[in-house]
């Protein structure tokens, strides 16, 4: 995908609002089009993109949520950077919704978790969860000053949520020790919860591999 188009997708997902989650998911999706074909995205015909996705889904196997992701990125920039009329999925059709409840943790079963975690970063990060009831993408954006720790208030800002809606959570005293552990050991900046490449936060993966290492640690 040549810079121009990459600008003028960026640009408008910018205006309309989009989390910087869902911006790089799209140019991701944009960009692995482009790729696979070799070829200018803004030419390709509807058969290739569903060539495409079927390519992901049955040879790849990519998992559903990530294909699905890519392709809601595609049916924007078609419809809204190449102003193609009738955009649809490009013959791709929507996985059936299974419901399915979450499973969620004792409080016993938190405190094990919890127990186990030496490095001071994981432990904050887990802790911050739980305790604030934020999903893994309001963690992973989270900021600095979004920790309101003023005794009048003691909030959490979380900023574009599920929704693309803003909204406060609670704060805890015992979350707010650890996390001034935190500050004066990392000195956050930009993202309160740094990922590997500088200037980015910790990706959807690395906060989730987080919590799949500790939860396999024996108490």
């Amino acid at each position: 995908m040549s810079s121009s188009l990459r600008d003028q997708l960026i640009d408008h997902m910018t205006l309309n609002g989009f989390s910087e989650c869902t911006k790089r998911s799209y140019v991701t999706g944009v960009k692995g089009l482009a790729k696979f074909y070799n070829r200018p995205p803004d030419v390709l015909t509807n058969e290739e993109v569903h060539l495409y996705i079927r390519h992901l889904i049955m040879e790849r196997k990519v998992n559903w949520h990530t294909c699905n992701n890519y392709l809601s990125g595609i049916i924007y920039f078609y419809k809204n950077i190449c102003h193609w009329e009738n955009v649809e999925r490009f013959g791709i059709p929507p996985r059936p919704r299974q419901k399915k409840l979450p499973i969620t943790l004792s409080i016993e079963e938190v405190k094990r978790l919890l127990s186990v975690v030496i490095n001071l970063k994981h432990r904050v990060l887990l802790k911050t969860a739980y305790s604030a009831g934020l999903r893994v993408s309001e963690l992973i954006s989270l900021k600095p000053h979004h920790i309101e720790s003023d005794p009048s208030r003691m909030l959490i800002r979380v900023e574009q949520g599920k929704g693309r809606k803003d909204r406060y959570t609670l704060l805890s005293k015992e979350l707010l020790g650890e996390l001034r552990q935190y500050f004066r050991k990392y000195q956050p900046e930009k993202w309160l919860f740094t990922g590997y490449k500088q200037g980015e936060h910790l990706s959807y993966a690395a906060a989730r591999k987080v919590f799949m290492v500790n939860k396999k640690k024996p108490a």
